[in-house]
């Protein structure tokens, strides 16, 4: 990778536990989380978009092109990477990579896109995403560009939706981050979820500054 990734914050998920709603503008401390996704992932990518459905309006605060799916029926996370990827070609043709990451996690780590760099080019595969203790994430990640036609391929004319079963077909390369004291990907799902977020908040942010 020559060059910084196109970064894609995945924020058209259907937030059901939630209520319904943008889990993406709830707010954390004062700010929402998707103005801290994007506080975290602008100076490690070369610009960002954001892949949302419905209107778009919502999110025009942020100055950034809104990209829909356009593999109907919410057809799950694959479908807003291939919305990124196919930008990418579209508007950014120089741009090797796109690093995805969801708008619901606040504390993204500010290394995030090196160390999967790292880990993609130590491992020697073409795609990677995270981990934290034992979880993997896998729509935390570098996406190639290349393979977008066969993304579409697998989606509309496969119906493969698991985001895992996809990338098992090309290698996926793990960065790993401890989950202590703090997951770097702990994700606001439930309103539980949000309250805890502002503790966390509160401590994180104290000891960062």
């Amino acid at each position: 990778m020559t060059n910084k990734p196109l970064g894609l914050v995945l924020a058209g998920g259907l937030a059901r536990r939630m209520g319904g709603g943008d889990k993406s503008l709830i707010e954390i401390g004062g700010v929402t989380i998707l103005e801290r996704v994007l506080s975290r992932m602008k100076p490690q990518c070369s610009r960002m978009i954001i892949n949302a459905n419905g209107d778009a309006s919502r999110f025009g605060f942020t100055g950034l092109p809104i990209v829909p799916d356009d593999i109907p029926d919410f057809a799950g996370p694959l479908a807003g990477i291939l919305a990124g990827l196919d930008w990418a070609a579209a508007n950014e043709p120089d741009t090797e990579y796109i690093a995805s990451v969801p708008g619901d996690c606040p504390f993204l780590p500010r290394e995030l896109v090196q160390r999967l760099e790292e880990a993609r080019k130590h491992e020697g595969k073409p795609l990677a995403c995270a981990k934290s203790g034992d979880w993997r994430h896998p729509v935390v990640g570098l996406w190639p560009v290349a393979l977008r036609a066969d993304l579409r391929h697998a989606l509309m004319k496969e119906q493969l939706h698991k985001i895992e079963v996809w990338t098992a077909r090309y290698g996926v390369a793990t960065a790993v981050w401890p989950d202590q004291p703090i997951d770097p990907f702990f994700n606001v799902n439930t309103p539980e979820d949000a309250a805890r977020a502002n503790e966390v908040a509160k401590q994180y942010e104290t000891e960062e500054s």
